[in-house]
């Protein structure tokens, strides 16, 4: 699966039937600036979509991470507690891991492209 977008600068891809990866855009990173604090969801937790399940500080602003889908965290990444610049990382930025409980939801998130037009209109 392509990666999808929120409108809350959030990106998604699926692993497998039903395990998604959730991490924060560039331009999301690009707005806090430098960062000084990730709070991590715990394992075993669920959220429903749009639920905020991490927070990320950054020496301007803190800023809440919503999950894209409802799901079960079955993983975080623990390694961003310590190194904040893994988040820019296309292979290792991811923040979570959910065992999505409605794929569909996923249907209701842009692509690429249509995330790219998105941005034009909140700059």
């Amino acid at each position: 699966m392509t990666v999808k977008f929120s409108k809350d600068h959030e990106w998604i891809k699926l692993e497998g039937r039903d395990v998604a990866v959730v991490g924060i855009t560039d331009y999301a990173q690009h707005a806090l600036g430098d960062l000084v604090f990730i709070e991590l969801p715990k394992v075993g937790a669920t959220y429903n979509k749009g639920a905020h399940f991490a927070v990320v500080e950054s020496v301007k602003t803190a800023a809440e991470v919503y999950t894209p889908v409802t799901g079960e965290v079955v993983a975080v990444n623990n390694v961003l507690e310590n190194d904040f610049d893994l988040l820019k990382s296309d292979t290792e930025g991811w923040i979570a891991k959910f065992r999505i409980t409605n794929t569909d939801e996923l249907n209701g998130l842009m692509d690429e492209a249509a995330y790219k037009g998105y941005l034009k209109t909140v700059e």
